[in-house]
């Protein structure tokens, strides 16, 4: 009698599966898929990925530490990650092609469109979304994102496998969407340079090669004792600003560069830069031992500059440096303006200057 039963379980357990299958697919056969763009459920997406026609491609995903990975490698801005999440979500048709235009956005998306790939976390099998067994990541939807329409107000999408294309706008937003699907990996990527709080600092050396006589180093013991070293001599620094080498090391917990340059840059510009002798160094080092260096260069200007006696200089830029960060993977640009307080000479800290 009790094998019945469990036999009877068995084949119930089945008999499902097989309606959830059905009913899985019936869905999809819907005309609603071809035109349906939007992902309601955002927190289930696990990966998106995005190709042009011109061989650029980005892989967004999230990572299993929390966050978004730009090609599994590189830290996502959130920020524009969530915007993009929105985007996905609120998504709505406002019409189809019309006929008379059917033809020539098809051959224009041919052409121009950004293929997209939406995969997430969804049930092998999924009852009336009542019941949702077996959790597995799933491929799905794969559509087409093309230009803008006449208006500007509206962009061209085509569902992978369907006929029809249609106008998609973003409800209370004026503008187009498709910008939005940047194959950019610069677009995606965090800028961030130092994200270190003072309480996870082992230590700071700034290195200024044209002047070794200004470099030092800072290292922080049990995290209150703050021993200050000047390089050039190996000598221990006392007395010193408190107040100042507090605010140069609390300036380390969010520092940014301001942009990417490898895809904008000839590649023979930036290993002419990167060759060259650095304007400074700075090397972190965390209480986990890693080490965080950047090389900063100096960047040419437009404008002349004079010295005392008048006479011209060869011309700088006052606002923006170039820096080599990321393991001097990255060649970007930095401000002045947010690297100057991590850029004091020794001079800074003694009251000398």
């Amino acid at each position: 009698m009790r094998k019945n039963r469990i036999t009877l379980i068995i084949v119930l357990i089945l008999l499902l599966a097989a309606a959830g299958l059905i009913i899985t697919n019936s869905y999809t056969t819907l005309k609603k898929d071809v035109s349906d763009f939007s992902i309601q459920d955002t927190a289930s997406i696990t990966k998106i990925f995005m190709a042009d026609k011109n061989n650029n491609e980005v892989i967004l995903e999230r990572s299993p530490e929390g966050g978004w990975l730009v090609d599994g490698k590189y830290s996502a801005q959130q920020a524009k990650i969530n915007s993009f999440l929105k985007t996905l979500k609120d998504l709505e048709v406002r019409s189809p092609v019309p006929l008379v235009a059917r033809n020539s956005v098809i051959t224009r998306m041919a052409v121009l469109a950004k293929k997209i790939e939406i995969y997430q976390i969804a049930p092998r099998i999924n009852l009336f979304n009542k019941i949702r067994l077996f959790p597995h990541e799933k491929l799905t939807k794969v559509y087409y994102v093309g230009d803008v329409t006449q208006d500007n107000q509206g962009t061209y999408m085509l569902m992978e496998g369907a006929e029809d294309p249609y106008v998609v706008y973003l409800p209370g937003f004026r503008g187009f969407v498709s910008t939005r699907y940047s194959t950019v990996k610069a677009d995606w990527r965090d800028y961030t340079v130092f994200k270190t709080p003072i309480n996870e600092i082992k230590s700071v050396k700034v290195e200024f090669p044209f002047h070794p006589e200004m470099a030092y180093e800072f290292e922080i013991r049990d995290n209150q004792n703050i021993l200050l070293r000047a390089l050039s001599d190996n000598r221990v620094i006392e007395p010193y600003d408190t107040i100042r080498v507090l605010n140069f090391l609390m300036a380390f917990e969010d520092m940014r560069f301001e942009s990417l340059l490898a895809h904008l840059i000839e590649k023979e510009f930036i290993d002419s830069v990167s060759a060259s002798v650095p304007k400074t160094i700075i090397t972190l080092t965390d209480k986990a031992g890693d080490v965080n260096r950047v090389k900063i260069f100096i960047k040419k200007g437009f404008a002349p500059v004079y010295a005392a006696e008048g006479a011209t200089m060869e011309p700088l830029d006052l606002d923006r440096a170039y820096a080599l960060v990321n393991d001097e993977e990255d060649f970007v640009l930095i401000q002045y303006f947010v690297f100057d307080r991590v850029t004091r000479t020794l001079g800074f800290f003694t009251g000398q200057e």
